[in-house]
């Protein structure tokens, strides 16, 4: 995916970066087709992986700032560079300034040299109808979707635990994060790109407003706080909802919300605890738990899906005999 958002940041940071995408693929290689880097005279942001790989690209990547021409490069990955990998990858070069990055488009970026080929109309035209492709080089144009969060995630709370998860999803493509507090003191300085901060002296009067589709985890300084975010969610409806506490506390939230008048097995809709308590309770520990069980859950989603088929590009192959 064409993360827009950040190359938008990157070129008003540094006026002026060269992005690197992984174009193609044959073999073992380290990173999938689309897979980017961000580099400027002193930006580096994202990675395509493999070590030698991505050094000698990066200093490439340095080489072109002062030139406007894009360049596409084929590297072998053991004759080339000595890497174990024995695959081979394609990289697409190209220089943005911001006159470049404000003539993208915000649904599915194609380009490369002459006239575009027919089998990219085709693409681009099915992603007009939604079906949005894959990142891929075809016929030497490169076509990558505009990556777009495609999970609202809110975190309730900005205390140590708070400010572990926030850092540790921010960075993850896919994550669209609203963070909550009772006031913007709570908050640290400097808050994570793509992070929405929203200050509210009463959380679960906003909690009502929620987007039914958002998922939750609430891990606030206060109980009474917590059980009242519980009780807004579950007559407000989520598609996830994750509670910070041991067993005790979440036996006495059941009782209450009960109590409240949810049913047992809505209330049982809410995971408590996060994360992966065999890891510890470490704050950094309860991050990594509540994001691998994201992804995990994103990984699942992914493979219920039918694979998705390039249709201009199987019809190419057919008329060539491939």
């Amino acid at each position: 995916m064409f993360d827009l958002v950040g190359l938008r940041s990157a070129v008003a940071q540094a006026g002026r970066v060269v992005r690197v995408v992984v174009a193609q693929t044959r073999g073992s290689v380290p990173r999938e087709a689309g897979a980017a880097m961000l580099v400027g005279e002193t930006l580096f942001q994202g990675t395509i992986g493999g070590g030698t790989l991505e050094h000698e690209a990066m200093l490439r990547a340095r080489e072109m700032l002062g030139a406007d021409a894009d360049r596409l490069e084929k590297r072998a990955l053991g004759p080339d560079l000595g890497q174990c990998c024995g695959g081979a990858v394609t990289l697409l070069y190209e220089v943005y300034d911001s006159v470049r990055v404000a003539a993208l488009d915000e649904v599915v970026i194609a380009r490369g040299a002459g006239d575009m080929p027919f089998a990219v109309k085709r693409v681009l035209a099915g992603a007009r109808s939604g079906n949005l492709p894959r990142a891929q080089l075809i016929e030497g144009w490169m076509v990558e979707p505009v990556a777009r969060p495609s999970r609202e995630v809110w975190v309730w709370g900005a205390g140590h635990v708070g400010r572990a998860i926030v850092a540790v999803l921010a960075p993850l493509p896919g994550f669209a994060i609203t963070w909550v507090d009772t006031g913007a003191g709570r908050f640290p300085e400097v808050i994570p790109e793509g992070v929405t901060m929203l200050p509210a002296v009463d959380p679960a009067l906003l909690a009502a407003h929620a987007p039914r589709a958002a998922e939750h985890l609430i891990l606030t300084y206060s109980h009474a706080l917590d059980l009242a975010l519980c009780d807004t969610l579950l007559g407000r409806g989520f598609a996830r909802c994750g509670l910070i506490g041991s067993a005790s506390k979440w036996a006495r939230f059941r009782k209450r919300l009960a109590g409240m008048g949810h049913d047992p097995a809505r209330i049982a809709s809410i995971d408590c605890p996060i994360g992966a308590p065999e890891l510890g309770k470490h704050p950094q520990e309860i991050a990594v738990g509540v994001a691998a069980a994201l992804l995990r859950q994103s990984a699942r989603q992914d493979a219920s899906r039918p694979g998705e088929v390039n249709k201009a590009v199987q019809a190419k192959k057919s008329r060539d005999g491939g």
